[in-house]
């Protein structure tokens, strides 16, 4: 489901250029625990991407038990060693947890989520996001089962065709 909350668009007199503001919240399927490119599917939800010469596409998730990250796109074992790493890293059954009434995944999920992080940040230039050679956009889900989870999208920048 795509819900838009906010759609602007604005003149500057000075330099004749139209700024675009687009801000809209969709949801990504329920995935197993592990680390997902999803660059295909936040594209294919921001068609207006397309009109944006040079601008920002901001990815936030609104929960606190996933997480998003820039990374290698092309060898999927790089997500399966993420997974492990972090499961090494964090561990699930420390002794010391308090938070457990959700699980024995949950607090080590929240970490997970604090160090990676809520959300991303790429530069849009003539239409496409201005990755490296080789970044994705990963949706990672450190929850055994996490649901189906909320992003937030919001494109900014100048339109395609407006006078500099």
């Amino acid at each position: 489901m795509i819900i838009v909350f906010f759609v602007q668009a604005y003149e500057e007199m000075v330099t004749n250029t139209i700024m675009i503001i687009i801000q809209k919240e969709i949801k990504l399927q329920a995935r197993s625990r592990g680390f997902h490119l999803v660059t295909p599917e936040i594209i294919s939800q921001i068609p207006e991407l397309k009109t944006i010469r040079h601008g920002e596409l901001h990815v936030f998730i609104k929960h606190t038990s996933a997480s998003l990250t820039l990374n290698e796109n092309a060898d999927p074992t790089v997500r399966e060693d993420f997974e492990k790493h972090f499961n090494k890293v964090v561990s699930e059954h420390a002794s010391y947890y308090e938070h457990d009434t959700e699980g024995s995944d949950d607090m080590p999920a929240h970490l997970k989520a604090s160090i990676l992080g809520s959300s991303v940040s790429i530069p849009v230039t003539d239409g496409r996001l201005n990755f490296g050679t080789w970044q994705g956009i990963y949706f990672c889900e450190h929850r055994n089962y996490g649901g189906a989870r909320e992003l937030v999208l919001t494109l900014i920048g100048e339109e395609i065709g407006s006078s500099r």
